[in-house]
Parts: structure tokens; sequence; C-alpha cells
């Protein structure tokens, strides 16, 4: 009879498990911030591209939500926690540059690609650390990266001349 393992990091190196933790972690963080965020210029955003603005913004925090499950989810698969609470995300992630209030759609596109170029920082991060540890969690940050850097396009091209 064969035993059953009950952990996932029974088959997982440590170090691996540890260094996806260590890059994939602010990705998790960075994408739950920028969820809340953007759901907060998404109720407040005015002005004459609201409705275009208001469901991109809608659009962008429903794929922010699938890549912070995406990337904990690996950190989980390797045999560690996540740890994504509000108070650990409002006290570990970038600090965002949405205000707390109505403001023009213009404003808050800034503000949003702003805050999305400091989820990507940490993308690349991951990127460029996981080259040498885990292949498999470095592929899970380039797809995320693939898909944010085109949410970063749909609303740079709201403002470009």
């Amino acid at each position: 009879m064969t035993e059953t393992q009950t952990t996932p990091a029974s088959a997982v190196d440590p170090t691996v498990a540890a260094g996806a933790a260590q890059f994939l972690t602010p990705v998790v963080l960075g994408m739950q911030a920028l969820a809340v965020n953007g759901k907060q210029a998404h109720w407040n955003v005015r002005g004459v591209n609201f409705l275009a603005i208001h469901e991109l913004f809608d659009g962008i925090v429903t794929r922010a939500q699938g890549w912070a499950d995406e990337a904990a989810e690996r950190i989980v698969a390797l045999g560690l926690p996540v740890d994504a609470r509000v108070s650990t995300v409002a006290a570990k992630a970038k600090p965002s540059t949405v205000a707390a209030g109505f403001a023009q759609w213009d404003v808050l596109v800034r503000a949003m690609i702003t805050d999305i170029d400091g989820v990507l920082a940490d993308l690349q991060a991951a990127i460029d650390g996981l080259d040498e540890i885990d292949l498999t969690s470095q592929d899970v940050a380039i797809g995320i990266k693939e898909g944010l850097e085109k949410d970063r396009w749909f609303l740079f091209a709201h403002l470009a001349e």
C-alpha cells in the first residue's frame, strides 16, 4: 500500500519554495492593492471618458484579482502559506497614487498607470530572480507581466496624443 502525501512541500525543494515565495509574494500583494485601488478609481472617475474608463478600471480589477490568485496559488502549491490579509497588503504594498474621492478620468488614468508601474517592477524582479530558482514560477510571473502590460497600454492609449 502506498502512503498518500498530505502536503505539497514533501516533493518540493524547500529552497525553491522559499525563493519562489520571496519573489511572488510582492506580486500577490501588489495585485491585491491594485485591485482595491482600481475599484476606488472605478467608483470615483468623472469626465467625458467616464464610461470607457469606468469599464476599463473594472476589467483591470478583475484581472488583478485573478493574477493575485495565480501567484498565490503557485506559492501554496510549493507548500508555503500566503499572507494577503488587508493589513498585510496595506503595510507591504507600494503606496497608491489613486485619490480618495472623485477625480477626473485623466488624473485617475495616470494614477493607475503609476500603480501598475510599481507592480511591473515587482514582476520584473520576480522574472529576473526566478530565472535560477524555479522556471515554472518564472512562467507565472511572465504571464502576469504580459497581461498587465496590456492593461497599461490600454490606459496609456487614452492619454496619448
